[in-house]
């Protein structure tokens, strides 16, 4: 059974691509497969409860999606061409769809572990990929290549420890690292209660009240986080910033964070 707040993502990233038949067919086809569904529900048992880490499971998948879909929507509306675009190799809806599936497989190698679980994510991923693909591209194999190639770039560098150049898989690096408020923190928190290495992700995130990403000011997109307490600078600067800073979309983004009460810092603008 998916819970509430999977039911509520899958409706706005639907939402999203109202415009858009070829991806509205493809996330309606991945929200079906329970071969997906069960490794996403897997991944977080051994992310949350095997590991004592946040939130990597249905939830976070669906999440990063939808974050990517947004950021990339608005570099669209701005008159950004994807990397598809500028090579003339494809569509803005074949660049979406690499997106949608990276974003909905991106975590699944931590099924396995941790440790390089990137590069596993990639190895589960492909014939997901390639049986979603048979789906909404039939017998064109060069779609099907290209938008598989992309996808599995996003996947493997989501860590930000991998050279990316599209700016496909940018955005999909800046989406992960946005998914980091305190929701991500709230059953790792429950559940365990001896310290261990990597605690400051959990405590960093659980101050993380907002993440809002939008059209910007100086650039196309502007990703603002209010925060309760000043802990949540870690998550900041260790995580998003990092990722932002690895991305080749970081020119399409300014960046500013804010504790209540307190005055509005920048990052990038």
């Amino acid at each position: 059974m998916k819970s509430p707040k999977e039911l509520h993502l899958e409706s706005r990233i639907i939402d999203k691509l109202k415009n858009y038949p070829i991806c509205t067919k493809l996330v309606r086809y991945l929200f079906q497969d329970i071969e997906l569904q069960a490794m996403q529900d897997y991944a977080n048992n051994v992310s949350i409860k095997r590991l004592g880490f946040n939130d990597h499971g249905p939830v976070h998948m669906r999440q990063v999606a939808n974050n990517a879909i947004k950021m990339l929507n608005i570099l669209h509306c701005k008159g950004i061409k994807t990397s598809l675009e500028r090579e003339d190799i494809g569509s803005f809806e074949d660049s979406l769809c690499a997106i949608i599936l990276a974003g909905l497989m991106h975590d699944l190698g931590m099924t396995i572990g941790r440790e390089s679980h990137e590069q596993m994510s990639v190895v589960i991923a492909q014939p997901l990929i390639d049986k979603a693909l048979n789906v909404i591209y039939n017998d064109d194999i060069i779609k099907k290549t290209i938008v598989k190639s992309l996808a599995l770039e996003s996947i493997v560098g989501h860590m930000s420890n991998k050279k990316i150049h599209s700016i496909e898989a940018g955005i999909i690096l800046i989406a992960d690292g946005c998914d980091m408020t305190k929701g991500r923190a709230r059953i790792p928190l429950s559940i365990n209660n001896q310290p261990k290495v990597g605690d400051i992700h959990k405590y960093s995130a659980n101050a993380i009240e907002r993440v809002s990403i939008g059209p910007g000011e100086k650039k196309p997109i502007k990703i603002t986080i209010e925060m309760s307490g000043e802990v949540g600078y870690f998550q900041i600067e260790e995580v998003l910033l990092t990722k932002v800073n690895s991305s080749p979309a970081k020119a399409f983004v300014e960046l500013y964070a804010t504790v209540s009460g307190q005055d509005c810092k920048c990052y990038i603008d």
